[in-house]
């Protein structure tokens, strides 16, 4: 099990710093490049840069604490329990579909509504 681990490609845990406009302030965020490859997808779900989404929890955060102490750790939580959400999502859509198979029904398989929707179209 620790091999899963251990060979980890060492660019995932390279550090990385990028220039971040905070409350109408430039500031410098270092993380590890996994935790910038999950803001981007986090981002990109949200239909925003990375750096708005950035500034966008520093915001929502201080405006619900009054502050926004220990925020690159913020950061590493909010990538965590973004994938846990992921993660459980992905059970529950299994579930869904396995329910759906034993009762006799179609299930619904990732991709297939597009091609619905293209094949429509046509």
């Amino acid at each position: 099990m620790c091999s899963i681990y251990s060979q980890t490609d060492p660019l995932m845990y390279e550090s990385r710093s990028r220039s971040v406009r905070i409350a109408r302030v430039v500031t410098s965020i270092r993380l590890e490049n996994m935790f910038w490859e999950t803001l981007a997808e986090l981002a990109e779900n949200d239909g925003v840069t990375t750096n708005q989404l950035i500034a966008q929890l520093y915001d929502e955060v201080y405006a619900y604490r009054g502050e926004a102490t220990n925020f690159t750790s913020f950061l590493r939580v909010t990538c965590m329990r973004y994938q846990a959400v992921r993660h459980i999502a992905g059970k529950a859509e299994w579930f869904l579909n396995e329910m759906k198979l034993m009762a006799g029904k179609d299930p619904v398989l990732p991709g297939r509504q597009v091609r619905e929707k293209v094949a429509v179209a046509r």
